[in-house]
This record gives C-alpha cells, sequence and structure tokens, in this order.
C-alpha cells in the first residue's frame, strides 16, 4: 500500500497524486467526515499568522492555512479527503506556471515556518514544525528533476486514475443531480490535463527524459480499453447504471443525466482517449528508451538519490541500500533452507521452490475458501494482539474480496482505512483472480502486514488520534507505513504464531520479497541492471511465480525508490526498539513503545528517531524520580 505526502500539485507530483493510496478510497463513494470539512472551513479566514499569537499559534494557523489551500489548489485530492467544494474541478493542466507558481508556494511556507521559533515548541507542536519543515525542504528540493516529462506511466497516472475515480465506486459522490453534473465539469478539466499530459510528454522527447520501451507498451491495452464505441460499455456509465436505484432524482433527470453522460463519454473521454493513444503508439513509443534506470536520465543519479529519500526519508545511499539487501537475501535464503530441513523435503532449494509453486495442496480451492481462511485468522490474531499493544483502534475491520471490475489491475492484497467518522470499518481486500497467487503459507503473514496489528493498526490510529493537525491527520510516509507493517510481520513469532513450518515460510518469503527490492531496485537505478537481469534474479532466490518477478521488477522501474521503504521502515523501527530496551532496561515496556511509536501519526524517521529519544529520557526521568 502506497500513502502520500500533502503538498500542492505541480507536475513533479503529478503521477504520485493520481495514485492516490487504498487507504484514502471509500468503496461507497463517500469520504470523511465532517470533523474534516467543519476544520477547513474554518481555516478558510485565516490571512494573518503572526497578529497576536504565541508561536504555538502561530504554527496551528500556517499548517492548517497551508492545508486549505492545498485543498484549494488540488480539487481532486480534495474529493478523496472529503471537503466537497471543488468536486466539479480537475487540477490545472501542466505549464511553466503551474510548476512555478507550485514551487513559490513551497518557498513562501519554508519562509513562513522559519520565522517560527521552534525553541518556545514542545509536544505535538515541536514535531509539527519539524516535519512541516523537512516537507517543505524536500518537496522544493525535488523541482530540479524532470518529472513532469513522465507523468503517466503503466502503474499510475490520471489515464488509469481517472475511471475508478468516474466508475461510481470510488469518492466521486453520485448521490444527487448536482453530483453528476460536477463529475461532466470535472471532466473537461480532465480533458484539458490529458492534452497538456501530452504536451510534456513531446517535452519529454525534447530533453531525453523518456519512459522505458517495455513500460510504455504496457500502457497501450489500458488506453485502448476505454475506446469503446457505445457510451454503455465505458466504466464511465456506471453511475448511469445506478441512476435507476435512486429514488431522490426524478425520472425526467434521470433521462437528461444519461443523455448527457452519453454525450460526455462519446464526444469528451472517448476522444480523449482516442488522442492519448495514438501519441504514445505513433509518436512516443519510437523515441523511448531500451534502458530501464535512472541513471540513463539527465542528472538521473541525483534523481535517483532523491527517489531513495523520498522514500526513506532518510540519507542513504544506493550502494548502502544495496549492500543491506545482498546481506537479507542471503541471511533469509538461510533460513528458507532450514525450513526446507525442517519438513522434510529432498532436494535443493530450487526444487522446494518450485515444489511451493506448483503442489496443490498450498492453494485454496476456492474464493469462498480463501476469504474464510483469512477472517478466520483474523479472530485468532486479534485474540493475541493485548500480549503487545495497549492501544487498539476504536475502529474494527472486515475481509472482502476486491470487487470484480478492479481485480484486474489491484494487487493481491490491499488495505482500505476505515471512515473517520466511523461510519464505515476498515477493509482487507483480498484478490480473489488467481487462486494461485494467494498461497496458504502466506495467510498469517500477509494478515498481520495489511490488517492488524499492521497497516490497520497504524491507519486508522492515526485517523482517531485527537488534536493531531489535519496536515498530519491525513499526511503519510511510505517507510513508516510499510516499515511498520513489515515490522508487524516481525512480531509473528512474538505473538505465538508462525508454528506451522509453513507458515513461516510464508514469513520468510515475504521478508524475501522486501530484501529483493532492495538490490533489485538499485541495481535497475543505479547499478546498470537490465529488466532481465533484475527478473532473473528475483526467480532465483524466491519460490515467487515469473508473473509476479515480471510486475515487480517493472513496478520497481516505473516508481523507483518506493520498494525501499519496506526494509529500510522495518529497520529503522528495529533499531529504535533495540536502542530503547538497551537503555531502559527493566523500565522498557513493549506495549509503551508500540504506542509511542503509533500515537503520534506518520512522520520522517530522523524525527521519529527523535521523538522516541524524547521519550527514553522521560521514562528515565520518572524512573529515577521514583
Amino acid at each position: 500500500m502506497k500513502t502520500m505526502k500533502i503538498s500542492l500539485l505541480n507536475a513533479a507530483i503529478v503521477s504520485a497524486l493520481m495514485a492516490l493510496p487504498a487507504a484514502a478510497h471509500q468503496q461507497d463513494g463517500t469520504t470523511v467526515s465532517t470533523q474534516l470539512q467543519t476544520a477547513v472551513s474554518e481555516v478558510k479566514d485565516i490571512t494573518d499568522v503572526k497578529a497576536n499569537k504565541t508561536e504555538a499559534e502561530k504554527l496551528a494557523a500556517l499548517t492548517l492555512k497551508f492545508f486549505n489551500e492545498s485543498l484549494e489548489q488540488n480539487p481532486v485530492m480534495a474529493t478523496f479527503y472529503g471537503v466537497s467544494d471543488y468536486n466539479d474541478k480537475f487540477n490545472e493542466p501542466l505549464s511553466e506556471a503551474v510548476i512555478a507558481k507550485s514551487k513559490a508556494h513551497e518557498q513562501t511556507y519554508l519562509a513562513a515556518i522559519n520565522a517560527i521559533d521552534a525553541s518556545k515548541l514542545s509536544g505535538q507542536d515541536w514535531i509539527s514544525y519539524h516535519i512541516f519543515k523537512s516537507d517543505r525542504e524536500h518537496a522544493i528540493a525535488g523541482y530540479q528533476f524532470g518529472s513532469q516529462y513522465m507523468p503517466i506511466n503503466q502503474m499510475y497516472g490520471v489515464h488509469t486514475f481517472f475511471p475508478m475515480l468516474g466508475s461510481g465506486q470510488s469518492a466521486q459522490p453520485f448521490a444527487t443531480v448536482k453530483d453528476y453534473e460536477n463529475f461532466i465539469s470535472r471532466t473537461k478539466g480532465y480533458v484539458e490535463f490529458i492534452d497538456s499530459v501530452i504536451l510534456y510528454m513531446k517535452k519529454g522527447i525534447e530533453e531525453g527524459v523518456v519512459l522505458p520501451t517495455a513500460i510504455t507498451e504496457k500502457m497501450v491495452p489500458q488506453l485502448s480499453a476505454h475506446i469503446v464505441k457505445k457510451a454503455s460499455e465505458s466504466v464511465f456509465y456506471g453511475p448511469v447504471n445506478q441512476l435507476e436505484k435512486n429514488e431522490d432524482i426524478s425520472d425526467d433527470e434521470k433521462a437528461r443525466l444519461a443523455a448527457a453522460y452519453e454525450g460526455m463519454i462519446t464526444e469528451m473521454i472517448v476522444p480523449s482517449y482516442q488522442k492519448l493513444h495514438d501519441f504514445v503508439v505513433e509518436e512516443y513509443l519510437p523515441h523511448t528508451r531500451a534502458t530501464v534506470g535512472y541513471s540513463d536520465l539527465p542528472n538521473g543519479k541525483a534523481w535517483y538519490e532523491y527517489k531513495i529519500k523520498d522514500n526513506t526519508t532518510l540519507p542513504l545511499s544506493a550502494d548502502e541500500v544495496h549492500e543491506f539487501g545482498l546481506s537479507e537475501v542471503s541471511r533469509i535464503l538461510g533460513e528458507m533452507k532450514a525450513v526446507k530441513q525442517t519438513v522434510g523435503f529432498e532436494g535443493d532449494l530450487a526444487a522446494f521452490f518450485d515444489h511451493l509453486r506448483t503442489d496443490d495442496k498450498f492453494y485454496f480451492e476456492s474464493d469462498e475458501a480463501l476469504i474464510k481462511a483469512y477472517t478466520d485468522v483474523k479472530t485468532d490474531i486479534d485474540a493475541r494482539l493485548p500480549t503487545l499493544f495497549s492501544v487498539f483502534p476504536k475502529a474494527d475491520y472486515i475481509v472482502k474480496a476486491v470487487e470484480p471490475y478492479r481485480e484486474a489491475s489491484s494487487a493481491a492484497a490491499s488495505y482500505m482505512s476505515p471512515a473517520p467518522d466511523g461510519s464505515r470499518p476498515g477493509i482487507f481486500y483480498i484478490n480473489t483472480r488467481d487462486l494461485k497467487a494467494q498461497p496458504k503459507f502466506s495467510l498469517e503473514t500477509l494478515s498481520i502486514h495489511e490488517a492488524a496489528p499492521g497497516h490497520h493498526f497504524q491507519i486508522a490510529i492515526q485517523q482517531e488520534v485527537e488534536g493531531l493537525p489535519l496536515f498530519r491527520k491525513f499526511n503519510g510516509y511510505t517507510v513508516f507505513s510499510e516499515g511498520w507493517a513489515l515490522y508487524a510481520e516481525s512480531l509473528g513469532k512474538e505473538l505465538g504464531m508462525f508454528t506451522d513450518p509453513y507458515m513461516w515460510y510464508g514469513r520468510l518469503n515475504d521478508e524475501q520479497l522486501r530484501a529483493m527490492r532492495l538490490v533489485v531496485d538499485t541495481g535497475l537505478h543505479a547499478k546498470g541492471w537490465s529488466r532481465e537481469k533484475a527478473i532473473a534474479y528475483m526467480l532465483e532466490n524466491s519460490s515467487m511465480a515469473e508473473s509476479d518477478a515480471v510486475a515487480e521488477v517493472e513496478r520497481y522501474i516505473s516508481i523507483p525508490g518506493q520498494a525501499l521503504a519496506y526494509k529500510v521502515g522495518e529497520r529503522h523501527i528495529r533499531h529504535l526498539r533495540n536502542q530503547a530496551t538497551e537503555a531502559l532496561g527493566e523500565d522498557f515496556d513493549i506495549k509503551a513503545f508500540h504506542s509511542n511509536i503509533l500515537t503520534d501519526g506518520a512522520m520522517p524517521m530522523p524525527i521519529l528517531s527523535e521523538k522516541m529519544s524524547m521519550w527514553i529520557d522521560d521514562v528515565k526521568s520518572k524512573s529515577q524520580g521514583e
């Protein structure tokens, strides 16, 4: 699962915005919360963050003003955060003026945060100050690179994001006549945005910043899927199909809206996809590159280093990450060999991997059996959690199969956060499309990672914490969320799980994937690895299917650095735990440690380290005072 920082939409981050994480999506088409809507409306009158205020009050006003302006300039993001004011607008088309405005906005707020005296802040205010400042500095550093020239790829972009939004199964509401009219207006903005995507991809050809050929080819069927002959064949017709059940809209209005949507699809959406498709096939593909790494792009070495920091929040070199990965892959292979011996398998590790890939006993026979198994293990895990945790989400979660309309493009598993107002539980989605992609031995580790105490704990608790500034409540860092979820997996044995050697293999198998990512991502983008070499490496060191290895490698090619966050984040949290254990001795409380990691929301790892050091000092002080 991916998370996203709140910042102004600019060409450098447009693709990240259009790949909003599942945690932000509400499957019933609704989103947040009157809490957010009210808080945002209150901010609109803030024009002066300096007059007659303490440093803490200045900080609160500044971050609220930034959050509100971010929603105004990111109308699509506002929809996902449950603010309906901008549901008829799409984000501004890419242009030099938009990029310059966005950069200037970041610089303005960096100057404003620097004008606040941090020495007069404490507690949550101290954390908020440093998170906000760090985010602004990092965002400004990103403008030196050419992300605007590669605004879409096979993994994310407006071309795949907008159909989800317009399907009637996402955050865009379709309950009233106004809702339907809003989306027609938003579609006009989308068409303009696509034109700017084509313009900047053309500029990318001129600048030598283009996608790899293998990645571009994967985009072609994504585009052709929306070039339909009849409006009723389009995914964008989904809201029209919903009209029949809507008792609040008159029959005359239903007929009018249906006709309007047919026109929108045939006259705006289909021609826009046709235009982008033809450009990609006829003009762009001939100029794509045979290489795959960022090191082959202009300023590519520095660009990839920025991506590493963007996803890990740490100043790590590609070489350091690569060596860490090689070490972990070797260690995990040793543990896998031990499992092979434990279960009495005769043959080498490669044969064991093949056995695990192909033997039917390791796979579920039906969708229903798969969902039931994850529902049952939820009950088992939930009963064990009080041994390591004292703070729990108020919201529960349910296990659900991925809907048929999106299962072909969805991950094997994902998590959707509960509605912040408590109206809907969290959802642990299992993709039942390919049962061979859901081995039984992944049952315990995958549930821990995606649900409890992994993503469900981290994201739901963050939403429920009272008093967090909005920019933190809805903020996220991949290294924090994925690092926590992988750390949560490592707690399995402490929770009494993984007693079956195959279940323990499942944990090792998932950890091995994250370890291989360190090697492959850096190999591709810093060491000149080819796509084929990366795929071969993953097949040699795991039991994953070739189709999965191909998909993984192409993901790393398209989203450099993101896959590093898992193991790097887990390592950092484990380091903090070891540090606290050593410093506190008998005063170390694992439940208190976990509470302190989770209850202030996601944050960059350096700030988390500072926060946990202050916690250690506080525990020591109280212990000595006694």
